[in-house]
């Protein structure tokens, strides 16, 4: 299949001509590898070369929903058996999964062809992707700029041609993050919703697994392979009432959507990001549905502080561990000088501080919760801009905290509420870079937000709108 072809299929779509037979699963893979070859090195992002374990995949006539659609596990938390996780630190360089994590095999079960891993941060900590031992990762909307983090390498690729859809990961928007950089769609589950084994929970349960997409049933189906709940997982959902797939194109009826131009954790969103949540919630009125401006309730100030607490104790716990592996100390010299500054801060992190911290956290998603009883969905911006130049964010560390929330001031909030959000491309900004638009639901109603995607998804096309790289 020549790309021009392969680009104008979804991954439900590639995997349709797999099923009639017009298109093997070697042959796809080959095309995604000629794609990757033409990109990659302008892009930098897929990071581990894994075309011969792909090639065996392929060769062994894969089954299931997406038999034979070439695909992108991100540099950090899905475990492939045999291949190195580093969490885009040269730390963890040589950490070699002994097994499959539970999502893996459940994306192998479903013959998806894995044939590399993506660029992420050093620990997903940065809603950029440039870390010292992978290297930036570029945007094919425009190579100067970032395609957002941590799961930048994941959105590139996709944005770029190489694959349809790839795994990525949000712990505090990085699905939404690069998704909204790169024009794609980005669907944040619920808390629970897909599991981390044999991992515990992520960054206290702010963090989940899902993926990057173009279409929104792609990342319907998706979610619908990977929501497997696995003994002993610390949280859990119900299943969902119907498949996810068979939500896409069911009419969403007349919703109640409350919308915001606020950047929550900063002063102020650019003015184009403003623009489209007021064109975002036209169009949703000329939909029907009822929509009005709200004010989102809760101590945001004081839940910023406790996940911020949170995560640095998080990855003090990784890097301890990883020098009690080493049996030798990780010094400063072993990780970024950001990652190190969060590492102190999490050793100073008590037992009785991140109690009290969770507890934070947890008094503002009850409050935001409370807002969904009489809203279906919360409408603003994802990002505080659109994608800012590489290096921005670490070219003066004196503004790195103001530059860090003003691009990305709306997404933090619900890792940590734990409601399922989702970036929908919709906007454009005058330079052609790509704007997403964040939709929240309630705890546990991604089926809401996919009947209001695909209905989006008709009422203004993203799906041809190609980077032009």
């Amino acid at each position: 299949m020549k790309f021009d072809e392969y680009r104008q299929h979804d991954a439900v779509g590639l995997a349709g001509r797999v099923a009639k037979g017009e298109v093997s699963a070697g042959e796809l893979l080959e095309t995604a590898l000629e794609r990757m070859a033409q990109v990659n090195p302008a892009l930098n992002a897929v990071t581990l070369d894994l075309a011969d374990f792909g090639r065996k995949l392929a060769a062994a006539k894969p089954s299931g929903p997406l038999a034979g659609v070439p695909f992108l596990l991100k540099d950090l938390g899905a475990l492939l058996e045999g291949t190195v996780t580093s969490s885009g630190s040269a730390l963890l360089k040589d950490n070699v999964a002994a097994a499959d994590s539970a999502l893996t095999t459940a994306y192998r079960e479903a013959g998806l062809v894995i044939f590399g891993k993506t660029n992420t941060p050093e620990f997903g900590l940065m809603p950029i992707t440039e870390s010292s031992f992978l290297g930036p990762c570029r945007n094919p909307w425009d190579v100067s700029r970032t395609p957002g983090g941590s799961s930048g390498g994941a959105a590139s690729a996709v944005a770029a041609g190489i694959v349809p859809a790839a795994h990525a990961s949000d712990g505090g928007g990085s699905i939404r993050t690069p998704a909204s950089a790169c024009g794609l769609f980005g669907m944040k589950p619920s808390r629970g919703r897909v599991s981390f084994a044999p991992l515990g929970e992520g960054w206290g349960g702010a963090s989940i697994q899902h993926a990057v997409t173009r279409s929104v049933r792609d990342s319907a189906v998706l979610l619908d392979i990977a929501c497997q709940p696995q003994v002993g997982d610390p949280y859990f959902l119900p299943a969902p009432p119907r498949p996810y797939a068979q939500e896409v194109g069911r009419a969403p009826g007349s919703l109640r959507i409350g919308f915001t131009t606020a950047a929550l954790a900063s002063g102020a969103l650019d003015p184009e990001c403003a623009a489209a949540v007021l064109e975002a919630a036209k169009l949703c009125a000329g939909l029907g549905h009822t929509v009005e401006e709200v004010t989102l309730p809760g101590n945001l100030a004081a839940m910023q502080q406790a996940a911020g607490d949170v995560i640095a104790a998080s990855v003090a716990a990784t890097i301890d561990a990883e020098a009690e592996r080493r049996g030798r100390p990780v010094t400063e010299d072993d990780v970024e000088m950001l990652t190190w500054g969060m590492y102190r801060r999490g050793a100073g992190v008590s037992g009785a501080s991140y109690v009290r911290g969770l507890a934070a956290i947890h008094a503002y998603g009850r409050a935001v919760a409370a807002l969904f009883e009489t809203y279906d969905v919360v409408l603003l911006s994802t990002l505080g801009s659109p994608a800012i130049p590489i290096g921005h964010l670490t070219e003066d560390l004196r503004r790195f905290s103001e530059r860090l929330f003003a691009f990305m001031p709306n997404t933090q909030a619900f890792n940590n509420t734990g409601q399922p959000a989702m970036t929908v491309p919709l906007a454009w900004s005058k330079t052609n870079l790509p704007i997403g638009l964040q939709f929240v639901g309630r705890m546990g109603d991604e089926a809401t937000l996919f009947r209001l995607a695909a209905q989006l998804e008709v009422a203004k096309p993203w799906f041809d709108r190609v980077a032009p790289i």
